[in-house]
């Protein structure tokens, strides 16, 4: 199987059966943090689990599995629209470490949300500048709408420009993370045939990068992800944004993370229907000494700001591969 071939077996059309499978399959093109798939399916009956995968967990920059439990909150929206694709209505319901969606027969319904996840995508590329509608702009922000979640949607040049500048210096403190980077190049996929034998990381032609050998991409990385390379990169792609939406829960526990991911999702696949692109920039919220800077500037308080995306008018890259459901779907 070729790379587009996998990208296309794993995004193509919604079908009716096998109904768990499929619902599966549409969960797993959420977003989630290094797509490292930090996911457990298990279904029985009309139930559907989604359990946290911790030997996918990433320590260095998510040390509290944050960014984990977001990324299960993600795949939970996606399976809760596509069933209504499907003819079912969803009850989500949060078990511990697990969300528990329980699925009841209701008549199909349309949704552009749920037409957008096998063409979303996160786009870390410079966009065009183009302003957004007033419009469009309030769906933007309807779609955050989540019990116990704050969406602050920043579109003024001054208000980009502050989150711009917490982006780059939690950045510049990643790069000096021994540690930090060490997990970013294990999960690093230099070219198709990489990223083709596990099904996940971060493929460079995703990100708009070349791809390469592995034994010449490994050396080149001293010389090619330097602190001052990436910072420029991360100030072009945001002045050329039209916007910054920044999510932040009223309590920072498992099952409010779970929510922001919701909202989350939601806000990607709003983007992606109203023809826009996203990105995440969350280093002002992945660098805990800089996080309660970052949520002063906002005016939060004592509350933790959660995500951080950006969005725009922008180019279509190549998509990140997802797991097929039989390896994320144990028996």
């Amino acid at each position: 199987m070729t790379y587009d071939e996998a990208v296309s077996t794993s995004r193509a059309p919604l079908q009716a059966a096998p109904r768990d499978r499929e619902l599966v399959r549409f969960a797993t093109l959420a977003a989630n943090s290094h797509n490292t798939q930090p996911w457990i399916f298990t279904a029985r009956g009309n139930e559907i689990a989604i359990a946290p995968d911790f030997a996918r967990r990433c320590p260095a920059v998510d040390p509290d599995d944050h960014h984990l439990f977001v990324s299960l909150g993600c795949a939970a929206e996606n399976l809760i629209l596509a069933a209504s694709i499907l003819g079912w209505r969803a009850h989500p319901t949060i078990d511990g470490d697990r969300i528990v969606i329980a699925l009841e027969e209701a008549p199909p319904a349309t949704s552009a949300l749920a037409d957008a996840i096998p063409v979303r995508q996160s786009t870390r590329a410079v966009f065009n500048g183009r302003t957004v509608a007033p419009d469009i702009l309030r769906q933007l922000e309807n779609a955050c709408r989540e019990p116990d979640v704050t969406a602050i949607l920043m579109t003024e040049r001054t208000a980009i420009a502050n989150v711009t500048n917490y982006v780059i210096e939690g950045n510049s403190a990643q790069m000096h993370d021994k540690a930090f980077m060490r997990e970013l190049v294990s999960w690093l996929r230099f070219n198709e045939t990489d990223a083709l034998a596990t099904m996940d990381g971060l493929f460079s032609g995703a990100s708009g990068n070349p791809t390469l050998p592995a034994w010449l991409a490994r050396p080149l990385l001293t010389f090619v992800l330097t602190e001052s390379g990436e910072n420029k990169e991360y100030r072009e792609e945001l002045d050329s944004s039209a916007g910054v939406v920044v999510l932040a829960a009223d309590r920072s526990d498992t099952s409010h993370w779970i929510s922001v991911g919701r909202a989350c999702q939601r806000f990607g696949l709003q983007a992606t229907a109203l023809g826009l692109k996203y990105s995440f920039v969350n280093q002002p919220v992945e660098v805990a000494a800089l996080r309660p800077q970052f949520a002063t500037s906002l005016g939060l308080g004592d509350r933790r700001p959660d995500i951080v995306m950006r969005f725009g008018t922008g180019p279509t890259l190549p998509k990140s591969l997802r797991r097929p459901p039989e390896l994320v779907m144990p028996r």
